[in-house]
């Protein structure tokens, strides 16, 4: 992983950020993207910039608008003056009847979990092919199984395991292309009633939460793994057996 370089959108915290402290760990230097949360993005950079100078970066972008991307392709490729690989892990996910979505929803939900995504991996397609590289997208178990209240969500993270698998196809034979699709690894920050948690863990052959690392570990293993492209992998316990 030495003189590897990855970008990870949304890595100032949860999933995002375990994903970039172990790439960095490993060796590689990271770019930490984020939106909202540029506090925790300086904080987690300068704690692993404290661990290995010059190694951690951060850029900043809100990328459900398509002008921003362009814009954060070229910041992202002046961090360190190369990338070895995207992870596409930034995402916006909350309930709405069908019947009450509106514009800023269509910009929320589809913007953060495939128009985003999409462009992102556009804009950088060619670094990528220069340098052998990856793209991760994190994706769901309810890409393929709808969750009631999330119809939006549930289309936007279909289509990314569609473009998982096309990108596959375009971008080959220079960049290998492969998703993640997490169950049950934290709750939502917005929070989740009693009998809907139960629900879950119920469904879970493991009985139990995964974790951030779960999701980390996973990354670092399709970052690594040469001959694996064109797969989602889902990190779930077991659930999506049920």
């Amino acid at each position: 992983m030495t003189n590897k370089v990855f970008l990870l959108t949304g890595s100032a915290k949860r999933l995002g950020k375990a994903s970039a402290q172990l790439l960095h760990s490993q060796g590689a230097r990271v770019i930490i993207h984020c939106n909202q949360s540029r506090q925790a993005a300086d904080e987690l950079a300068q704690q692993l910039n404290n661990q290995r100078a010059d190694s951690a970066k951060v850029v900043q972008a809100d990328i459900t608008e398509i002008a921003n991307i362009d814009a954060l392709a070229h910041s992202a490729l002046d961090c360190f003056g190369q990338l070895d690989g995207l992870i596409n892990n930034a995402s916006t996910f909350y309930a709405k009847p069908f019947g009450d979505y509106d514009n800023s929803d269509w910009q929320s939900l589809v913007g953060s979990n495939m128009q985003g995504p999409f462009l992102l991996s556009q804009a950088l397609a060619n670094e990528l092919k220069a340098r052998q590289g990856v793209i991760i997208n994190m994706i769901d178990i309810h890409a393929e199984r709808p969750l009631k209240g999330h119809t939006l969500y549930c289309m936007a993270k279909a289509a990314l395991a569609m473009m998982t698998k096309s990108l596959v196809l375009e971008l080959a034979p220079h960049v290998r292309v492969n998703g993640i699709a997490p169950g049950a690894i934290l709750w939502p920050e917005q929070g989740m009633e009693i009998e809907v948690k139960q629900q879950v863990m119920a469904s879970i052959p493991l009985q139990r939460l995964g974790n951030e690392q779960d999701i980390a570990d996973a990354v670092s293993f399709l970052v690594r793994a040469a001959y694996v492209n064109g797969q989602i992998l889902a990190v779930d316990g077991g659930r999506s057996l049920n």
